[in-house]
């Protein structure tokens, strides 16, 4: 059981590099547009998260405010993913404010896996 859990940790650190190596790319090449790969990166790390905040395969408590925490700023990076395509449809481009946000939620959430016990 405890394999099948770090796989699943896997799975999550899969999603979260396919969101973040997607932005960085788009930052880099300094165009500020939501791409699908962000989407998909959001998706299979916000559905491993799920997986992972059920307290199966472990012999220690959880720690649900993290896992409350980390939720929040999920759904906020979905939430600028969602408005960003939105605006990036009607207008061409996501407003920089937007795209910076999404980069920084997403490595303040990996931050916050790896740094708080």
């Amino acid at each position: 059981m405890e394999t099948l859990r770090h796989i699943v940790v896997f799975v999550h650190l899969i999603g979260f590099a396919v969101l973040f190596g997607a932005w960085v790319v788009e930052a880099v090449n300094r165009r500020y547009q939501v791409t699908r790969l962000m989407n998909y990166g959001l998706l299979i790390a916000g559905l491993a998260g799920l997986a992972l905040a059920a307290p199966w395969g472990i012999e220690y408590d959880l720690n649900y405010m993290k896992i409350g925490i980390k939720l929040v700023v999920l759904i906020a990076i979905g939430a600028l993913l969602g408005i960003g395509s939105a605006r990036q449809r009607k207008n061409g481009t996501v407003p920089p404010a937007i795209f910076w946000s999404i980069g920084i939620l997403t490595a303040l959430n990996a931050a916050i896996a790896v740094i708080w016990r």
